[in-house]
């Protein structure tokens, strides 16, 4: 790969998606790689507001279709602002969550016609897909257990048969394309992270061995 690289962290609510994608960010870091933390939605100013209604401020009440576009209005903004200023200048850029949550959590979860979600993606990343996705997979009664040990969001919220639609979902997607690489979301923190990084470092240019 290019020093330029954009990888994704994807997964089920609990699924320690968050946890992976900092440590991989802060051992770039350490390793003296040009490199950038950010998150979906909510990695820009304006996406912080759009955050918040999406997940958690319990007055806001918000339509499946209201949902779903702001998610696709906050991927925008976030490309044009960040991530898209970061790879050209050369930077690797290490998301939490991207296009795939929103056909997991908006078609799977949602219902939402898959074609649909594909064509909103393409048109809100204008095109932009990651290089790499590393895809955390829990069963979601463990995942939704994790969960509740913190304050929920909204989606986090939703049933476990919601829940169980979404990861069926992503586990659809990483049939369908060989940038995602599925890892147990199960196993213990270090174990996976060790994963990562033979991952990376047997297919990429990025982490030292």
């Amino acid at each position: 790969m290019k020093e330029a690289v954009f990888i994704t962290f994807e997964g089920p609510d609990g699924s320690g998606k968050t946890t992976q994608s900092k440590m991989l960010y802060e051992e770039l870091l350490r390793q003296g790689r040009p490199a950038i933390w950010t998150r979906e939605p909510g990695g820009t100013k304006s996406g912080r507001k759009i955050r918040s209604m999406l997940l958690d401020d319990p007055g806001v009440e918000l339509s499946p279709e209201t949902e779903l576009f702001l998610f696709a209005a906050d991927r925008a903004q976030h490309i044009a602002e960040i991530i898209r200023p970061a790879l050209d200048a050369g930077k690797i850029v290490i998301c939490d969550r991207y296009m795939d949550s929103t056909t997991a959590y908006q078609s799977g979860g949602r219902g939402f016609p898959v074609e649909m979600i594909v064509a909103l993606n393409e048109y809100s990343t204008g095109g932009l897909r990651p290089d790499l996705t590393f895809l955390l997979d829990v069963p979601s009664g463990i995942g939704l257990k994790r969960a509740a040990g913190r304050k929920t969001d909204k989606f986090e919220q939703e049933s476990l048969v919601f829940h169980q639609r979404v990861r069926q979902k992503y586990l659809d997607l990483a049939q369908s394309d060989s940038r995602i690489v599925v890892l147990d979301g199960s196993a213990p923190i270090k174990t996976i992270f060790q994963v990562i990084l033979t991952y990376l470092q047997n297919n990429c240019s990025i982490i030292n061995k």
